[in-house]
C-alpha cells in the first residue's frame, strides 16, 4: 500500500461526498452512510469560507485527512472524526454540540484529536509539551485518536511548503520528526512514518536532501534496469524451487540513507545497499525455506541477518532481513515475510482493526508502549519533562532480553538492568539492588545485549538512587527515578525544616504548635504547614521568618539576630549524643537530598560540625574549622548547630580524604590497599599528583565509619615502611 503525495504546485480535486462514501463502502459493506453524510455537510458549513495558507478552502484539509484514512480502510466513526477533527478548534462548534448531533463517542474522539492550541502557557515549547501530554491521555483511551492525528499531520506536512516563514516550517518539521514519525513507527504504519520523515528531512536539511537525491539519481542512471533484473532473478529462483512468492523492489528513501551515513560515519559511496527487495510468501515455514534458497544462491554479508519473526519488534513487525552480494556484485537487502506479516508491516494496528466487525472500543492501553507513556505521564513533574522522557522512550533502536521465566522484554539499545527492572514493573525498579545477567552478577550500569537473561535482585529497604540517572536510557526508568527522588527529597526537606523550626521556637521560649504555624500560613503565602516545613528545609524561608509571621511584633533575642550560633566543645565518643538541645541531629545522610557533606572539608562523624542553610539546596555540612565558613560570617541566620547521630542498624560509610607520600617501589600500591582493607576501610578513589624517582604523592579517598576509624587507618599507614607520610586532607 502507498499513500498518495501532494505534489508541490499542483492541487488535488476535492473529494466529493458520494466519492467518500463509496471509498468506505468498497472495504466496509456496513458503512454508516448517514453518519458520513452528516459529518461531511456539518464540517463544510462550519469551516465556511476559511482558507488555508495554500489558498484552498479549509474544508479540503479534513477531506484529505479522511481520504488518507480510507486508504487505511478504517471504520465510519474514524472517517467521521477526520471530517470533524478541526471544527472545535477552528470554528464556533462545541464538543457538546457534536455529542448531541453525532453521539458521545464521535465527540470524545474529536476532542482527543483537537490540537488544543487555545491553551494559554508561557512558552511555545511548554504549550507543545502540554498539548502532547493531553494527546497521549486521549490516545490511551482510544487508539483511533492517534490514527486521525497522524493523518492530520501527514496532510499538513504535504502542504507545509505553503507556509512562508522558514523558521515556522522548520519548527513543525522538527516536531514531526521527533514525535509523530516515531509514533507512526510504534504502531507499525511504515508508509506514513517514512513519508513524515522524508517531508521533515526536506525542510530541516534541504541542502543534504538535495545532495542525497542527486546521488540517488546518478546511481539510478548508472544501475539502469538493475532493480528489474534482481526482481526477475528472484522470481525465477523461487519458481525453480517451486516456492509461490510475490517479489518487489524499491530504492531506500533519502532520509533512510542519510541516517545510515550518520550512524556509520560513512560517505554515500560506501552505502551500497540502497536497494531493498521484498519476498512475500504464503506461510511461516516457507519464509525460512525462501531464506535458505537466497543464501544458497548468493553470499550473505556477515552480521547483516536479523530474525524479526521469532523476536518481533515492539510494534508487532515481523520479517526476515538479510543482506547478500547479488547480481553484478551489488549488495542488496532482502526482506522475507508472509502475506499477513506484510499487511501488518504496511498498516500496523489498522491491519487487524476490530471496528470492522464490532463497534466496541479498542483499548489503547493494551499496547505496551502506550502503557509506558502513561507511566511516564504519571511520574513527570512538568509537561516539558514528560516530553523529554517520551522522546527517549520512542527514539532508540531495541534489544531483546528475557526474564528468568522466559518472558520477552524489549528495550532501547544501551539499556541496563535498571531499565530492565522498570520495564518489568515500577516497584521492581524502585527496589532493585543488583542483577544477574546470564547467571553472572554484574553491575547495574552494565549494558544489556540481545538474548540476555536478566534476573533482578530486590530489597524492600532499597530506594532509587539519583546516580542511576547517569547510566539509564529509558524514559520510564528516568521518570520513575525522578519521581521517587523528588518524593524522598520532599520528605527529607520537610523533616529538616520541622527540626529547624522546633529548635528555633525552643531557643525563643515559644510553644511549637500546629496552631501557631497555621496562623502564619496567610502571611507566609503557603497552603499547608508541610509547605512551610519544606521551604524552611530548602532555605527559601528562615526559621525566624516563620516565628515573626506566627508572633507579629515579637522581639527576637539579640544573639539570634547578630551572631552565628556557637557550636559546643566536642567531648566523648563520636557516637554519644551532643550536649545542648539546640543541636540538630544529622542521621541517614543521603547525598543530593536535604543534607550535603561539603567537598571543601570532607566532614566525618566525630568532627565538630556546623550547617549552612543554602537556598534551594538544604544544608551544607562543614567542619567547625573549615575556611569556607568565613564567607557566611555576615549571614548568621543561615547557620545551624549540628550534631552527628548514629544508626546502629544501618552503619553508614563516609569519604575521608588522605594525602600520602610513598616510596616509589614495587608493590607500594598493593601494600596501601592491603593496610586500608585490614582496618575495615575501602579505597573509593585515588589520584597521583606528583611523582619522581623516589616518591609518589597521592590523594586517596577512603570510605570510613567516622573520625576514629580514619585515625586507625592513618596510624596503620604511618607505621608502614613504604609510607613516608600520611595526613588527613581538608581542602
Amino acid at each position: 500500500m502507498a499513500f498518495g503525495r501532494c505534489v508541490k504546485g499542483k492541487k488535488r480535486a476535492v473529494i466529493r461526498q458520494y466519492e467518500l462514501v463509496e471509498r468506505v463502502r468498497s472495504y466496509d459493506p456496513k458503512v454508516d452512510e448517514s453518519l458520513l453524510n452528516r459529518a461531511y455537510v456539518y464540517s463544510m458549513k462550519a469551516h465556511g469560507t476559511q482558507l488555508r495558507a495554500s489558498g484552498d478552502p479549509y474544508f479540503s484539509h479534513p477531506l484529505e485527512v479522511a481520504g488518507i484514512l480510507t486508504d487505511m480502510k478504517l471504520d465510519s466513526a474514524t472517517i467521521a472524526t477526520a471530517l470533524l477533527h478541526d471544527v472545535v478548534e477552528d470554528t464556533d462548534a462545541k464538543v457538546e454540540e457534536l455529542a448531541e448531533m453525532f453521539g458521545p463517542k464521535i465527540a470524545e474522539l474529536v476532542d482527543g484529536v483537537t490540537k488544543l492550541s487555545r491553551i494559554e502557557m508561557q512558552t511555545e515549547h511548554a504549550r507543545h509539551a502540554e498539548n502532547f501530554r493531553k494527546f497521549v491521555l486521549a490516545m490511551s483511551n482510544d487508539i483511533r485518536v492517534l490514527l486521525v492525528k497522524l493523518a492530520d499531520r501527514l496532510h499538513n506536512m504535504r502542504t507545509l511548503h505553503y507556509i512562508k516563514k522558514p523558521e515556522k516550517r522548520r519548527r513543525i518539521a522538527m516536531e514531526t520528526l521527533e514525535i509523530y514519525a516515531p509514533l507512526a513507527e510504534r504502531i507499525g504504519i511504515r508508509d506514513i512514518k517514512e513519508e513524515l520523515e522524508e517531508l521533515s528531512f526536506q525542510q530541516i536539511e534541504p541542502e543534504v536532501w538535495e545532495t542525497v537525491n542527486a546521488r540517488l539519481g546518478y546511481l539510478r542512471d548508472e544501475a539502469g534496469t538493475l532493480v528489474d533484473e534482481v526482481v526477475e532473478e528472484l522470481v525465477d529462483t523461487m519458481r525453480a524451487e517451486k516456492v509461490p512468492a510475490q517479489v518487489s523492489g524499491r530504492e531506500k528513501r533519502p532520509y533512510s540513507i542519510w541516517r545510515k551515513m550518520e550512524s556509520t560515519n560513512a560517505p554515500f559511496e560506501q552505502i551500497s545497499d540502497v536497494m531493498a527487495f521484498r519476498i512475500v510468501v504464503e506461510d511461516l515455514p516457507t519464509c525460512y525455506r525462501a531464506l535458505g534458497i537466497v543464501h544458497g544462491k548468493w553470499s550473505m554479508v556477515p552480521g547483516r541477518f536479523k530474525d524479526y519473526i521469532s523476536t518481533p519488534k515492539r510494534n508487532g513487525y515481523q520479517s526476515l532481513h538479510t543482506t547478500v552480494i547479488g547480481p553484478k556484485r551489488t549488495r542488496i537487502e532482502i526482506q522475507i515475510r508472509t502475506r499477513e506479516m506484510h499487511e501488518i508491516a504496511e498498516l500496523g494496528v489498522a491491519a487487524h482493526w476490530q471496528y470492522k466487525q464490532s463497534a466496541e472500543k479498542v483499548d489503547g492501553s493494551r499496547y505496551r508502549w502506550i502503557r509506558a507513556l502513561l507511566e511516564i505521564l504519571e511520574n513527570a513533574s512538568t509537561p516539558e519533562e514528560f516530553l523529554e522522557h517520551t522522546k527517549l522512550e520512542m527514539f532508540n533502536d531495541q534489544v531483546f532480553c528475557f526474564t528468568p521465566k522466559g518472558d520477552l522484554i524489549s528495550l532501547p539499545k544501551g539499556s541496563t538492568p535498571v531499565d530492565f527492572a522498570y520495564a518489568v514493573h515500577t516497584e521492581i525498579g524502585n527496589h532493585c539492588v543488583g542483577a544477574k545477567v546470564n547467571g553472572r552478577l554484574l553491575p547495574l550500569r552494565h549494558q544489556l545485549h540481545n538474548g540476555d537473561q536478566v534476573d533482578i535482585l530486590t530489597s524492600k529497604g532499597q530506594e532509587p538512587s539519583p546516580r542511576w540517572e547517569n547510566f539509564i536510557v529509558t524514559g520510564k526508568a528516568r521518570s520513575a527515578i525522578r519521581r521517587a527522588v523528588r518524593q524522598n527529597q520532599r520528605e527529607e526537606y520537610e523533616g529538616l525544616g520541622k527540626t529547624i523550626l522546633e529548635r528555633a521556637f525552643e531557643a525563643e521560649d515559644l510553644d511549637f504548635s500546629e496552631r501557631a504555624l497555621t496562623s502564619s500560613l496567610l502571611k507566609l503565602k503557603r497552603q499547608t504547614i508541610e509547605d512551610v516545613f519544606f521551604d524552611v528545609g530548602q532555605g527559601h524561608l528562615s526559621a525566624y521568618d516563620v516565628i515573626l509571621a506566627a508572633f507579629p511584633g515579637l522581639k527576637l533575642k539579640e544573639d539570634h539576630k547578630r551572631l552565628p550560633p556557637v557550636t559546643r566543645d566536642w567531648s566523648g565518643d563520636w557516637a554519644k549524643e551532643r550536649n545542648g538541645a539546640s543541636a540538630i541531629p544529622i542521621s541517614g545522610l543521603t547525598p543530593g537530598m536535604a543534607v550535603h557533606l561539603s567537598d571543601c572539608c570532607h566532614p566525618l562523624p566525630g568532627d565538630r560540625i556546623v550547617g549552612i542553610l543554602t537556598q534551594g539546596q538544604g544544608v551544607m555540612v562543614h567542619t567547625i574549622d573549615c575556611e569556607e565558613l568565613s564567607d557566611f560570617s555576615e549571614a548568621p541566620e543561615r547557620w545551624l548547630d549540628l550534631a552527628w547521630q548514629t544508626q546502629e542498624d544501618t552503619p553508614a560509610f563516609f569519604a575521608g580524604r588522605l594525602k600520602l607520600i610513598v616510596l616509589n617501589e614495587m608493590g607500594a600500591l598493593a601494600n596501601i590497599a592491603s593496610l586500608v582493607a585490614k582496618q575495615g576501610g575501602n579505597i573509593s578513589n585515588l589520584k597521583i599528583t606528583e611523582r619522581d624517582h623516589e616518591f609518589y604523592t597521592m590523594l586517596v579517598d577512603v570510605e570510613v565509619r567516622n573520625v576514629r576509624h580514619l585515625i586507625e587507618i592513618l596510624t596503620s599507614l604511618r607505621a608502614s615502611r613504604g609510607v613516608n607520610s600520611a595526613d588527613r586532607l581538608r581542602e
